[in-house]
């Protein structure tokens, strides 16, 4: 019995502690707000329960007393409870209130503080809260008072003389009532100020204006709550330090499609680079049910001369049978081993295992070159691929006189995703770019998606990225050109040639 009120932090994924990660990944429950980032719920367990209260600003779906319930209810039936929130929770998060509640109850609990936005939103805007030149204090300030106390609870006058760094969260309402209050009270209207919107996301930016002007200016630019308005001589240093929204991807939303377990590397790269990243799984791996044909292949390896493999997928594959019919990369010893592309050629180095061939392009044809330069007369080929291929590479060395085992592995199957959020997304013209990895990806993708929807995006602008020529032709099947191809047919050659895409000169 145990409950852990956990900052969640601001929104990027990325500042979530190391300690409030740990927690999550054993918690038995999770009870959590709207939160900025829903992939920390990913963190959790597959099996814990995860129960929703929706506190947002003007929307609680469950009030603050009965959360305090829910959470003293899940605790006594001996869980372990995360309660996670977004911020920190004792940062005009009410995580005291609840922590108070707990203690009342009885029930042993741990706070775990969190990034707070107030510090960290003008810091990914450029604008440090304190500095030696501008400001040696910052005094954080709620943006809404309790409607139950009279008058206001901000001493107006001593906020102005102070010369902090003021930082207003939740005061998107009251903007010009903050602007009028504080210039009454003594603050030069021609301060520097500053609104950060949807602040660490990939949805960030924020407004520079004088103090005076910043209500006008915030409204003509269509900036609403979550927001944080920062008032002092700090700001003047955004243009100078705005890291975050100078990335060649900021404000740029790419759609991946790739297999859920297969994405990562492609959804973080354009991450990194600033990119709002709407992961679209239109495919799952399955490894075949009937695994009596590839342990025979394994019993007689020693028979064949080459083991090629045509895919990452197949590589996991192969590994999980060759473990679980008690054996390891020992038992490839002798046999000559071939991929298609430095991908799978890693993950066959990562369990200790050397290609002797791999072609300079990345599609079976290359491939299918590069083994023939060997000699392929009399050679014994097993080929380790998915169900689904093309047979351009065993019918290649066939030819040139190789005797060829096909293994299939795993098969492609379609995932069945809610597509209406996205249809409405590419109807708005919201997503800029979608990639694709393979073929089957293109396939399912327009399997799953409303035509008229992709056709509006693209009069809105929006590319699609394909890792390489088979994929293109593929696209064009679909009666749509690939607008983005990398050079080299890799995850890291196609988030470069997205990026110069989207980010270079005459970029939408």
């Amino acid at each position: 019995m145990m409950v852990y009120l956990i900052g969640a932090g601001p929104g990027d994924p990325g500042l979530m502690t190391l300690r409030g990660k740990a927690v999550l990944e054993r918690a038995d429950v999770l009870i959590y707000d709207y939160l900025a980032s829903p992939a920390l719920l990913d963190w959790a367990r597959p099996e814990a329960e995860r129960i929703f209260v929706g506190k947002r600003a003007g929307l609680h779906a469950l009030p603050q007393p009965e959360i305090n319930r829910l959470l003293i209810e899940q605790a006594r039936k001996g869980k372990l409870v995360a309660r996670l929130k977004g911020g920190d929770p004792y940062m005009f998060g009410r995580g005291g209130e609840e922590a108070l509640a707990l203690r009342e109850a009885g029930i042993p609990f741990e706070e775990i503080p969190g990034v707070s936005s107030p510090i960290a939103g003008p810091a990914y805007a450029g604008i440090p809260v304190t500095h030696r030149a501008y400001a040696s204090s910052v005094t954080i300030v709620t943006g809404h008072e309790d409607a139950d106390r009279e008058g206001s609870v901000h001493d107006w006058p001593a906020l102005a003389r102070s010369a902090s760094t003021l930082v207003f969260v939740m005061g998107m309402k009251l903007l010009p009532e903050i602007r009028t209050r504080l210039i009454a009270a003594g603050l030069s209207p021609d301060t520097p100020a500053a609104v950060i919107h949807w602040a660490t996301t990939p949805e960030q930016r924020s407004l520079v204006a004088r103090l005076d002007d910043l209500p006008d200016r915030a409204r003509e630019a269509g900036f609403t709550n979550p927001s944080i308005i920062v008032v002092g001589e700090v700001v003047r240093l955004r243009d100078q330090l705005n890291w975050f929204e100078q990335r060649p991807l900021h404000g740029k939303t790419v759609v991946v499609t790739r297999a859920r377990e297969q994405a990562s590397d492609l959804a973080a790269g354009l991450e990194e680079l600033g990119a709002r990243v709407v992961r679209f799984p239109v495919i799952a791996i399955h490894p075949l049910p009937d695994a009596d044909a590839v342990d025979a292949a394994i019993d007689t390896l020693a028979a064949y001369d080459w083991l090629v493999f045509t895919s990452v997928n197949g590589v996991a594959c192969f590994w999980d049978r060759l473990t679980a019919t008690g054996r390891d990369s020992r038992h490839l010893a002798g046999r000559r081993l071939a991929a298609i592309g430095p991908a799978t050629a890693e993950a066959l180095e990562q369990r200790g295992i050397r290609v002797d061939t791999l072609p300079q392009t990345y599609k079976a044809e290359d491939l299918a070159t590069a083994m023939l330069e060997h000699g392929m007369r009399g050679q014994r080929v097993l080929l380790a691929r998915a169900q689904a291929a093309r047979d351009v590479l065993p019918d290649e060395l066939r030819r040139a006189g190789a005797q060829v085992d096909v293994l299939p592995l795993y098969t492609t199957l379609p995932v069945t995703e809610n597509s209406a959020d996205l249809n409405q997304s590419l109807a708005a013209g919201r997503i800029h770019c979608i990639s694709f990895g393979s073929s089957s990806t293109v396939d399912n993708f327009f399997a799953a998606v409303d035509p008229k929807a992709v056709r509006q995006a693209r009069e809105h602008g929006l590319r699609f990225a394909c890792i390489g020529p088979i994929t293109a032709q593929t696209l064009a099947g679909h009666g749509f050109d690939c607008d983005i191809q990398p050079k080299r047919y890799t995850i890291p050659a196609l988030i470069e040639a997205v990026s110069l895409a989207l980010a270079g000169p005459g970029a939408a």
